[in-house]
């Protein structure tokens, strides 16, 4: 993995819906709902169609959590990353040529 990996895309198709306390994912072709917290919520927010590299989404995350651990932010939204590919919530995007 390079340095600056980009982060995968919302899938096609995933409705996010903010509530109270999070968020809720749902894939109409997996027939997945998928609960966030509110961090999570703010994390699916930042994906971007087109990527957008981990450091610039974990900067931003940190915008909105000041007194978080950078190091616990980054691992947070890896984690994350991770499932919700996992359930194909996200798409890879392709490098830039």
């Amino acid at each position: 993995m390079s340095s600056h990996p980009t982060l995968p895309a919302p899938a096609d198709g995933v409705v996010f819906q903010a509530l109270d306390d999070g968020a809720v994912l749902f894939s109409p072709v997996a027939e997945l709902y998928f609960g966030l917290n509110h961090v999570g919520a703010r994390i699916w927010e930042l994906l971007t169609p087109d990527g957008r590299p981990l450091d610039e989404l974990c900067a931003r995350l940190h915008e909105s959590y000041p007194d978080a651990d950078r190091d616990t932010l980054r691992r947070d939204v890896r984690d994350l990353v991770d499932r919700l590919a996992a359930e194909g919530l996200v798409t890879p995007v392709p490098p830039p040529a």
